[in-house]
């Protein structure tokens, strides 16, 4: 018989205290057949049989065949005894046996051995075949599960010398204690005839086993937090029979001694009691806690895996109190007392001032406009001030520049249109260069920012992160059904997606994806072209995350089953409900004995391939996700191009395929991207439409119709074509100048840009147009002197917002956002361009136009007479105009209106500001995609099924010191590890889930290679020929261990010996033999340099929890930056110098909205600094002007926030853009406003107000509200969310919001508080008009 067998058990029987007191055995030897090749054990009731001699030399070579694979050393027992001095306790005498005496066999493997049956010990608790099979199962659930635990597993417990030397104590004094009769007592016996000898043994059937409670519970927190690293799991989940957090003292010693878990030939019934109890003294040995060292040599258990060690467990820091007042939003309080407070001491003033001046009224016809005292109309007195005759004279020599400009432009119009369309073209010719970009991360993430420079640092070092093509299927029409497992064990409840035919058919559909084919500049890509296979070469099967894994991917393996004609004893529920427990086992411990291992050679977590089941329990899955990883390629064009042909492909299938069974949600890694450029085609029309409805209106708005008769002669439509020519035009140059440098181009860019020049060009053009209309010729002027003259008088309110807005958004060029940037210098250049073009290429065009009207020939068809008309081209106003003047500013600027007005207006400021910090930061990724985009379904099952977050690495940069013990206890997490190391940080943090959102343990490559390079171990073998790996299942007496079983090989390897054996872990696949090889898990993982002489680069990989929105992305990027923080300072405080980051491959989307209120102010701030200061320099030192206009913008701004809460609209990289817009559309409903107060020659501040308003409000209203709201409600009609929410909802607040402040507030504000009149100003205007009709018009 093989010598393998008992040589777990004759390791045990090392272990044994030797405590001598009644010497007696109640069994020795082996009996009857149990099950399979489990028998029961000899009934004997004699004293203990000393071990013979050559025992000793089977000990040594088991020792070593368990501990460290088949070794062929010789060395003496009393090395190994040294190796483990805390454990081994017992002396040569005092080695005694309580199994039935052995028989010599013949020599094995060239060494005389003493040939042992199977051992009591390895049958109780499964230890056969130097394997441990144990069991487990879920939470709730009676069924329990057998799991083959190789020699690997039980090495967990080595991490915790304490909980190790616990354990096999039980087992220990179980086997080999010469006073078992104290306290195992057989309670079933039956009698064997043994077929060689013919004698009548008796066989022990059942026992029952008196431990003590002390010692149960002793050994049960010794062993509670032990890791087992590789899972990310704790290691007495995988030995209990049921969850790790549902284990405890009793029901896991009970489900190791039980049958029932499919490995035990017969149980032993342990009985808990700390006091002797039916004549039996209770095994209650002395017990050493985790915190505890075994002896003088070996230290206490890790933080990692005591908790003991580490002190209390940390508490995440509690949550922000809510600032309250009175159990109110404070910022609802403040601003509602703020509010009631301004309304007070308003109206107070208000009917103080009335009062007072009622007084003075002779009647109530009295005007209160008169030369009363305190009056708020009242004139405005004094004479100029010194900045007074400095404005006059900017605001006379920039009159008169433009006048003879204007002049030029229309004597000249052939040479000013021929340069304008020769600059248009040359700018415009950039646009073969043009760049579009559409990749996410450069749409999102600065070049300098940390996120997209860890992500460069993490791709040139570790690859790029793999693509990911996913499906989440459910099956609708499938009911649950239950699985009764035979011959015991409660009912388990199995989900829809579970039932066999699903599964069939969806292995049919991964089967079918497998053979997809694209094809690739006449190349064929498939799946294994471009998957990642991480065990390649030995292994080319493609990683495919899947519950069919567990099934080999095998229809025959999913219908394996073992019964008879009447009972199912195993089937495909016992093998999910064994592997979902165990996903890395080779072999299951039910009679299938399938394994679950994937067939590419690594293990399938089942919360990563199951969803919609409550807790953990995986049975209870409503969807089933399928992933298949696939390669990406850094900087390698050609290959990605591969990968994303094969995408394509894949897209097409699934979108194709038709199973009546199944609801498929699905994405490939390209999905996101073609999404957006489908949503951007599909919306086109639809812009299209809008600018069409914007343009129809201009052509037919700017013309002033007299008659029907004179319909073709008096409109407009080819002056507004040309305008509106001239504002695309001006984009055309902007997007041709941007190409010439490089700079490329957003689809935000072309969605935005138009808009907005369009909003600032056509309120120019209505300006310059209706202000002509309205204006009438002088005598023996000419038109090019009154074109000249209208254009001095307008130019100076166009250059005052046109030119506001440009510096503005150059300025917010200085923006590190990508998008904010890249708009800035677009829109900046586009209505700069856009302005020169009006006063040169328009104006010469008007002149034309206006030519044309005089004499009398058709719009558009302009060779083509008309009516005649002997009174010739007058002055006209429109109805528009008359509304304006004679009733809507008259009505608004009566004295009883203008207090509601302001109530009404800061009542809206002052709602707004108590919502400003409510507005939500982020973006939705499911809004950016079109109402009818599969994304869009998958987002949503990915939010209700998942249960697992994305990977988050923890990278420790190049140059930290690995073969130092110094720098290694930095680090690591297990035996003799710093408490604050990198894994125990890690670890920590893992146990704040909710708080960290780091939902596991880390993956530590270093102490996996600790655990595999131990003499202790089966896995670190090199010929001793030629010192080359020798893998563990290689079978070849040349194989010796790597390291020698001393206390000084025991110790982890240093300097040359940790850089030695370093590149054979990373390059040694997992094997039966050996579960530990690196190859799979970390071969990306550590970065190996200058030939193999020292540690690059390394990261330790974790999970987030599940993360829905953005929110929750946003919080665990903090919290990941938070954590790494903490591990970089720790390191440095004990002479590192090397940075710890975080990376995941959401962080470079999501960083921007750590800094998005710093960017929202600072880009906002800029913008109205820019206003301010050009504000005042164009009106002409008009101090309180610029803050009055800038007072207002601000007004409109913060009232935007105020309607991005109301309508749910997040604060984003395309919010903030908008808001920048926002902010210069405000300038051209402000500004024009505000200059024509400035100019005006009225004696009061509200005539003033009214003047303006009715001048300018009539054109701000038609050129800029009504052009955009038509356009604007053509757009709520687009597909895309992110157009109805970002587009459509926002501009319609912005143009209502605009309009209103600049039509209704503004005026109201400067009746009460506008700057007084620029004495200087009207003595000139006064000068300029002297002996004209318009010095009537003035004085009236």
């Amino acid at each position: 018989m093989s010598v393998r067998g008992p040589a777990f058990g004759l390791l045990l029987l090392l272990f044994c205290p030797a405590q001598v007191f009644s010497q007696s055995c109640i069994w020795y030897g082996e009996c009857g057949i149990a099950s399979g090749d489990k028998r029961y054990n000899c009934r004997y009731s004699g004293p203990p049989k000393p071990l013979p001699q050559d025992g000793y030399d089977l000990v040594q070579f088991a020792v070593h065949c368990v501990l460290c694979g088949r070794g062929s050393e010789k060395g003496r027992i009393i090395d190994v005894l040294q190796a483990y001095p805390a454990v081994f306790k017992c002396e040569k005498s005092e080695l005694v046996v309580a199994f039935r005496a052995a028989r010599v066999s013949p020599h094995e493997g060239g060494r005389k051995a003493t040939c042992f049956s199977v051992l009591v010990s390895l049958q109780v608790t499964g230890l056969r075949r130097a394997s441990l099979f144990l069991a487990r199962s879920p939470v709730g659930s009676a069924e329990r599960r057998a799991i083959p635990l190789s020699f690997k597993i039980v090495c967990f417990f080595f991490r915790c010398p304490s909980c190790f030397y616990n354990l096999v104590n039980l087992f220990c004094e179980l086997t080999c204690s010469p006073r078992q009769s104290q306290f195992l007592n057989v309670t079933a016996t039956e009698d064997y005839v043994d077929p060689a000898t013919n004698q009548t043994k008796t066989n022990v059937k059942e026992l029952q086993y008196y431990v003590g409670e002390s010692f149960a519970n002793a050994m049960y927190n010794s062993c509670r937090d032990v890791e087992a690293p590789s899972s990310n799991e704790k290691a007495l989940g995988l030995l209990c029979g049921r969850e790790a957090s549902a284990c405890n003292a009793t029901n896991w010693i009970e489900y190791m001694f039980n049958k029932d878990n499919g490995q035990a030939p017969f149980t032993i019934t342990p009985v808990f009691s700390d006091l002797p109890t039916h004549g039996m003294e209770p095994m209650n040995n002395a017990t050493k806690g985790c915190d505890d060292s075994v002896d003088e040599v070996t230290g206490p258990c890790s933080c990692q895996d005591c908790s003991a060690v580490c002190g209390p467990k940390p508490q995440p820091p509690p949550p922000p109190v809510p600032w309250r007042i009175l159990g109110l939003d404070a910022m609802y309080v403040i601003m509602w007392s703020t509010y009631m407070a301004f309304l007070l001491v308003f109206f107070g003033a208000f009917f103080a001032v009335w009062c007072y001046r009622k007084r003075y009224f002779v009647s109530e016809f009295t005007p209160i406009d008169g030369n009363i005292p305190f009056s708020i109309n009242a004139s405005d007195k004094g004479g100029p001030t010194c900045c007074d005759p400095l404005g006059a004279a900017f605001e006379a020599h920039l009159r008169r520049l433009f006048e003879w400009w204007g002049s030029f432009c229309v004597r000249h119009p052939g040479c000013v249109v021929f340069f304008s369309v020769a600059f248009i073209a040359a700018c415009s010719s950039g646009l073969v260069f043009i760049q579009v970009t559409t990749d996410p991360v450069d749409l999102w993430s600065a070049p300098g920012s940390q996120a997209r420079l860890e992500k460069e640092y993490f791709d040139t070092h570790f690859g790029p992160f793999f693509r990911t093509e996913q499906l989440i299927i459910r099956a609708p029409h499938t009911p649950p059904h239950i699985y009764e497992p035979y011959p015991s064990g409660a009912d388990v409840p199995f989900g829809p997606p579970l039932a066999v035919d699903i599964l069939h058919q969806v292995l049919d559909l991964q089967t079918a994806i497998e053979s997809i084919t694209a094809s690739y500049n006449n190349e064929t890509v498939t799946l294994r072209d471009i998957c990642v296979a991480p065990l390649s070469p030995y292994n080319q099967n493609c990683t495919i995350l899947s519950v069919l894994n567990y099934f080999q991917n095998s229809h025959s393996v999913l219908d394996h089953q073992v019964g008879d004609d009447f009972f199912v004893y195993a089937d495909y529920h016992t093998h999910f409900l064994y592997c979902v427990r165990a996903p890395a086992s080779l072999n299951d411990t039910s009679l299938l004995h399938d394994p679950c291992l994937g067939t590419f050679g690594g293990p399938v977590f089942p919360w990563l391939v199951l969803g919609g089941y409550d807790d953990q329990n995986y049975n209870n899955a409503t969807a089933l996700v399928i992933t298949f990883p696939v390669n990406n390629y850094y900087n390698d064009t050609e290959k990605l191009q591969r990968a994303q042909a094969w995408e394509r492909e894949f897209i097409n299938f699934v979108q194709n395929y038709e199973n009546p069974n199944l609801t498929i949600s699905f994405k490939a890694e390209r999905s996101i991207e073609d999404e957006l450029n489908r949503e951007s085609n599909s919306d086109v029309f639809t812009v299209l439409i809008s600018y069409g409805v914007m343009f129809l209106y201009i052509s037919i708005a700017l013309g002033h119709i007299k008659s029907c008769r004179r319909l073709l002669v008096d409109s407009k439509i080819s002056l507004g074509i040309a305008g509106v020519l001239i504002v695309l035009s001006s984009v055309a140059c902007s997007l041709g100048i941007f190409s010439y440098i490089g700079v490329p181009l957003t689809l935000i860019v072309i969605e935005v840009i138009p808009f907005l020049v369009l909003a600032v060009g056509v309120d120019n053009i209505f300006i310059l147009v209706q202000t002509y209309q309205r204006d009438e010729r002088l005598q023996g002027e000419t038109l090019d002197q009154q074109v000249g003259r209208v254009l001095g008088e307008v130019a100076p309110s166009m250059f005052l917002s046109s030119f506001a807005e440009t510096v503005a958004f150059f300025l917010g060029g200085l923006s590190v956002m990508p998008a904010v940037h890249t708009f800035s210098l677009f829109a900046g250049m586009a209505v700069l361009i856009d302005f020169l073009l009006q006063i040169t290429c328009f104006v010469s065009l008007l002149g034309l136009d206006i030519k044309r009207q005089e004499k009398n020939q058709l719009d558009v068809l302009c060779c083509v007479g008309g009516a005649a008309d002997d009174a010739g081209i007058q002055a006209s106003e429109s109805c528009l105009f008359r509304f304006f003047r004679n009733s809507y500013a008259p009505l608004l600027l009566k004295d009883w209106m203008r207090p509601l007005v302001v109530a009404v207006f800061v009542g809206v400021l002052s709602f707004s500001i108590a919502v400003l910090n409510k507005v939500e930061i982020g973006l939705d990724q499911s809004l950016s995609m079109p109402d009818d985009s599969y994304v869009t379904d998958y987002f949503q099952s990915l939010n209700q099924y998942l249960h697992a977050g994305p990977p988050v690495y923890f990278v420790l940069e190049e140059g930290h010191d690995y073969a130092s013990t110094k720098g290694q206890n930095m680090v690591c997490g297990g035996l003799g590890c710093n408490n604050d190391s990198l894994v125990q940080q890690v670890f920590t943090a893992a146990q704040l889930d909710s708080y960290t959102r780091i939902g596991f343990a880390p993956s530590s490559w270093i102490d996996d290679y600790f655990d595999w390079v131990k003499p202790q171990s089966s896995c670190c073998r090199i010929y001793n020929s030629t010192e080359q790996f020798c893998n563990a299942s290689v079978v070849n007496p040349t194989c010796v261990r790597c390291r020698p079983l001393t206390p000084e090989g025991k110790q982890r390897p240093q300097g040359a010996d940790f850089m030695r054996f370093l590149p054979m872990f990373l390059s040694d696949n997992p094997n039966p033999k050996c579960g530990k090889g690196g190859h799979a898990a970390y071969s990306a993982a550590v970065n190996i340099l200058d030939n193999g002489t020292r540690v690059g680069a390394t990261y330790f990989m974790t999970y987030h929890t599940v993360l829905q929105t953005s929110a929750d992305f946003i919080d665990a990027m903090e919290k990941a930056r938070l954590i790494a923080s903490n591990i970089t300072r720790t390191m440095n405080q004990q002479g590192g110098d090397h940075r710890v980051f975080p990376y995941s491959v959401f962080y470079v989307f999501y960083e921007q909205y750590l800094t998005m209120i710093d960017d929202t102010i600072f880009n906002l701030s800029v913008s109205l600094g820019a206003i301010f200061l050009v504000a005042v320099v164009l009106l002409g030192c008009e101090l309180w002007s610029a803050v009055i206009m800038c007072a207002t913008i601000a007004m409109i701004l913060v009232n935007m926030f105020g309607v991005m809460w109301l309508w749910g609209i997040s604060l984003n990289a395309v919010s903030l853009v908008n808001l920048v817009m926002s902010c210069g559309i405000s300038v051209e409903f402000c500004s024009h406003i505000t200059r024509a107060f400035t100019v005006s020659t009225k004696g009061s501040r509200v005539e003033r107000a009214e003047e303006a308003l009715s001048h300018m409000g009539s054109s701000v209203f038609s050129g800029i509200t009504l052009t955009k709201f038509g356009g604007i409600i053509v757009l709520a009609f687009a597909k895309s969310q992110i157009f109805q929410i970002f587009y459509f909802r926002m501009y319609l607040a912005m143009v209502l919001l605009g309009a209103t402040h600049g039509l209704i507030f503004l005026p109201v504000l400067l009746s009460y508080i506008g700057p007084s009149i620029n004495k200087a100003k009207s003595l000139t205007t006064q000068q300029r008009y002297r002996g004209t009709e318009r010095e009537q018009l003035l004085n009236f």
